[in-house]
């Protein structure tokens, strides 16, 4: 299996090597087809699941890509090779495996972060029975100055001084906080958690009853990409630290990996609405253990690429040439075309899954 078999270049090549081979490796496959949403050639937009293993087991796995649309790729591929390269048939006879495939299909497909509603999915999972959502008050005093006119140098020139008079005042981890937490009061605006909650978010919630219902303990990876070195996986786990779940990622994956990381080299943001959170709260008093997993790709310097990808999603007529150049851009941040990292995240993103499965099994 070459690395190049597992990437795919658009969404719908994406799907269809992520149904060929859960076809291949006889899993049970379903697919959840967006009510509204279609590619940009007008093809349906799903969130495809295979199943592989006992279904009826209390030890499940549950493993997402596409949560952000352009990560969807890096994702995917993993999901591709683990079964492609005969996951399912090593799997122990009292385990089984919940693959998600494309949860924001939307952004998967249209090559943007955010969902149709330019909702940050993970951010969308928060708790709305608790009545208001989380803020963000220093969000809203910098919410005008990052807001990107004309994609120049001149108008990211001034984006990058208001972030610096911001951390001049602030310091630098207040200000990662306040770009990454999450907010919910602009929806032309970075990290947008939503006003309710996206037709992926349902549907997520629909997986979990109909696929975990039975399961007394899950291992869970959200697969992204962004943080950390290049081509390297940094993991945020949000199991509450000093607990027996947080203790048990660490065993899996490696205490120096799991416990006390820096994203970026900063304190880690008080992120708000993650699919991780939501997934606890569909799985109600059962135990799950897991993790975000990220494959580094340009660093902090990925805060350019979000605006990028925002300012995309405003522009009508823009010249075909611009809009495929900075596409390309973005997209080369979010999936690098290097083959060196594709090959490595793979290797990587196999190996983490079958460490998590092990772990799993021993539980």
């Amino acid at each position: 299996m070459e690395y190049y078999d597992c990437f795919a270049a658009s969404y719908a090549r994406a799907r269809a090597k992520f149904l060929k081979a859960a076809a291949e490796a006889k899993g049970d496959v379903r697919s959840f087809l967006h009510p509204d949403g279609k590619t940009p050639d007008g093809e349906p937009l799903a969130i495809d699941v295979a199943c592989f293993g006992d279904r009826k087991a209390p030890r499940q796995a549950l493993f997402i890509s596409g949560t952000h649309g352009q990560e969807g790729f890096s994702g995917s591929a993993v999901q591709v090779g683990w079964m492609s390269d005969g996951g399912p048939s090593k799997l122990p006879a009292d385990l089984g495996v919940v693959l998600v495939h494309g949860l924001n299909p939307y952004g998967f497909a249209h090559l943007s972060r955010t969902t149709e509603n330019n909702v940050d999915l993970n951010r969308n999972f928060i708790d709305r029975s608790a009545g208001s959502a989380p803020a963000n008050p220093h969000y809203e005093t910098l919410h005008g100055d990052l807001m990107i006119g004309q994609w120049t140098g001149a108008e990211n020139a001034r984006v990058d001084a208001a972030m610096g008079a911001f951390t001049d005042k602030h310091g630098r981890d207040a200000l990662f906080d306040t770009l990454a937490r999450g907010q919910y009061r602009h929806p032309d605006g970075l990290m947008y958690g939503g006003k309710d909650r996206e037709w992926s978010n349902r549907t997520l919630e629909t997986i979990v009853q109909e696929t975990l219902g039975g399961a007394e303990k899950v291992a869970f990876i959200d697969w992204h990409t962004g943080i950390g070195d290049y081509g390297k996986p940094f993991f945020l786990c949000f199991n509450e630290a000093g607990s027996e779940l947080f203790a048990r990622a660490c065993d899996w994956w490696g205490k120096d990996n799991v416990d006390g990381v820096r994203p970026h080299g900063m304190e880690r943001p008080n992120y708000t609405g993650l699919v991780f959170h939501g997934v606890q709260r569909f799985l109600g008093n059962r135990q799950m253990c897991g993790a975000v997993i990220e494959f580094g790709t340009r660093g902090v310097n990925m805060r350019r690429v979000l605006r990028l990808d925002q300012w995309l999603r405003r522009q009508n007529g823009l010249d075909p040439d611009v809009r495929a150049g900075l596409q390309a851009d973005m997209m080369d941040a979010f999936c690098p075309f290097d083959g060196q990292w594709r090959k490595d995240t793979l290797a990587s993103g196999l190996k983490l899954t079958d460490q998590a499965l092990t772990g799993l099994a021993a539980w």
